[in-house]
């Protein structure tokens, strides 16, 4: 493999950035220095093994990862922005890189029931609640409490009532390169009050390149016999429905565009994949291999390590081309995947689902890996 350039070159101007010769393309601090809501929002260059990431504590959300291919070659291979204002002002998709939350994923009608009181929430998502409403995890500043070469540690008290939700929830998330080229994220949270938590990573994948071409020549595998199918609004019914016979099965490898369009209800509910997947786990809370994602071309490998019981994986079938992302290409449909190490959907409208409900005095925790290599 070939080195990474020193402290690599900084790029002042997207137009003039190239990663031929190998070169990794960092962004400056100076683009994403502000503040918003009266806290100082920056960019942070973590570096182990052949990995190089950037992380804004606005949202604590990944900016650019840079991964070599088979020959060496880096490319940056998740979606961003090259500023911090269009991740404030969200000219395209909402999520990029970003931790979501309190509760990732959708809330049925934006409402739910602890004991007697009923708690409602802004309805952000065809009159769902997503990802933790209209001001989620993503979208406030967080504590930088540490910085190592390799690590960052982040957190935020989400004071009880914002969005509706119940509960000071103290939140700490620890990012960590590896030396096995592993990107880890530790999450871990307290409330007073109880309170429904499901947090999850947002970051969507090109092992391409972002900008570079579509997502469904990639070979994916997920670890799963069971869905949670959804309706029309993509939530789900209640049912845990197996995947044999049908295009949901990735338990052998296939190409994602294999089946992708096949004449299926749950394809048309959520245009392509757009789903959660009931992870075939041995032990309840250690981790555990949920799905990995091969691009032929570059070699790019991509595994997926989890602790918790389910992964959403969406195929990107929303964007639709009106969005720049950081090197002035289109963010394009189905030329990204997010994969979501999470609990099911809508879980505290559904009795049958694992419980997401923490109460004063239990921890949250939550250990997600992707572990990149090449083949």
């Amino acid at each position: 493999m070939k080195k990474i350039f020193g402290v690599i070159a900084l790029c002042l101007a997207v137009a003039s950035c190239s990663t031929k010769d190998n070169d990794i393309v960092l962004f400056p601090e100076s683009d994403f220095n502000t503040e918003v809501d009266g806290k100082a929002v920056s960019l942070y260059t973590l570096k182990a093994g052949d990995v190089v990431m950037q992380v804004t504590n606005f949202g604590a959300r990944v900016v650019s990862l840079w991964t070599p291919d088979r020959n060496g070659d880096y490319e940056d291979i998740v979606l961003g922005y090259n500023n911090i204002d269009n991740y404030i002002s969200n000219p395209g998709e909402r999520f990029l890189g970003a931790v979501v939350g309190p509760y990732a994923n959708r809330i049925a009608g934006g409402t739910y029931t602890i004991g007697e009181e009923t708690y409602n929430f802004p309805q952000n998502n065809n009159g769902q609640t997503l990802h933790g409403g209209l001001i989620g995890l993503d979208m406030v500043v967080w504590n930088v409490d540490k910085v190592t070469e390799d690590s960052i540690v982040l957190s935020y008290l989400r004071p009880d009532g914002q969005e509706g939700m119940p509960g000071n929830l103290n939140i700490v998330m620890t990012y960590t390169l590896t030396p096995d080229n592993e990107f880890r994220i530790d999450y871990d949270a307290e409330t007073d009050k109880a309170t429904h938590v499901n947090i999850s990573h947002h970051s969507f994948f090109n092992l391409k390149g972002e900008g570079n071409g579509t997502i469904t020549d990639n070979v994916m595998v997920i670890n799963a016999s069971h869905t949670t199918p959804v309706d029309s609004f993509l939530i789900p019914s209640g049912e845990v429905a197996d995947v044999t016979g049908t295009p949901f099965d990735f338990r052998e490898p296939h190409v994602i565009g294999e089946r992708i369009d096949a004449e299926n209800e749950q394809l048309a509910n959520g245009l392509g994949y757009d789903h959660n997947w009931v992870l075939d786990r041995k032990t309840p809370d250690q981790l555990e291999f949920a799905a990995s994602v091969h691009e032929p071309a570059s070699g790019r490998f991509m595994e997926v390590f989890t602790d918790q019981p389910a992964m959403q994986f969406y195929s990107g079938n929303f964007f639709d081309g009106s969005s720049t992302g950081k090197y002035g290409k289109a963010l394009k449909y189905r030329e990204s995947i997010a994969l979501e190490t999470q609990k099911y959907p809508d879980t505290p409208n559904h009795e049958n689902f694992p419980s997401t409900l923490l109460c004063p005095g239990e921890k949250y925790k939550h250990t997600c890996v992707y572990r990149f290599s090449v083949k």
